[in-house]
């Protein structure tokens, strides 16, 4: 009788992807982490019952976390925000209903520009090369007058230029040239965005 030979051979240890908490240490400080718990409980207590309305002062919470915000700015009562310090929004820039602002990096928000309900600003994720898969963060810019649309995805690195929209459900993990729509997933060029004349404009000529 023959007996056939195992000849599978173990994997390398160096190729093992590896996740265990002794291996795969936090990189983020004490600090961070005393901070995004206190940040934590104000939000459950005194930032997300508020009333629509309240702005100032959910923007007033927001400053007082290290936040950097410009006049006319709104920021809505359910917008998550990871740690307010990485958070910088330019004058009448929006975060609209549910959004998840995961700002491990900074996350800044142009001038009129307009992050609608349920997207997801994410600027961290983790090196898959990695065996350890250690985080990689990078951040976001929403630029001037851009707009991404409703449950839209903005990956770490990305730029939104310019006026550039990102459609609806739409991911977004490269960067948005100014003034041009993109849809889909991952996200492609649909068109240019071309502004019509405004009334104000129509009353000067």
């Amino acid at each position: 009788m023959s007996h056939r030979q195992d000849n599978h051979e173990k994997p390398d240890p160096a190729l093992q992807v590896r996740v265990q908490p002794d291996l795969c240490r936090s990189p983020h400080s004490l600090e961070n982490k005393l901070c995004r718990v206190l940040w934590g409980a104000v939000w459950v207590l005194l930032f997300r019952p508020t009333p629509k309305v309240m702005h100032l002062w959910r923007l007033m919470l927001l400053r007082l976390f290290g936040a950097r915000i410009a006049r006319g700015a709104k920021v809505f009562p359910s917008v998550r925000i990871w740690a307010p310090w990485n958070l910088r929004m330019d004058e009448f820039s929006t975060l609209s209903s549910d959004v998840d602002c995961y700002c491990v990096a900074m996350v800044s928000i142009g001038a009129h520009a307009t992050v609608s309900q349920y997207a997801f600003l994410c600027t961290a994720t983790h090196d898959v090369a990695d065996p350890h898969m250690r985080l990689v963060a990078a951040p976001i810019l929403v630029a001037d007058q851009a707009w991404v649309c409703a449950g839209a995805f903005v990956g770490p690195g990305v730029t939104v230029g310019q006026g550039a929209v990102v459609g609806a459900m739409a991911v977004a993990i490269k960067s948005v040239s100014p003034w041009t729509i993109v849809a889909g997933n991952p996200a492609r060029e649909i068109r240019k965005r071309i502004l019509r004349a405004g009334a104000s404009d129509a009353a000067e000529s």
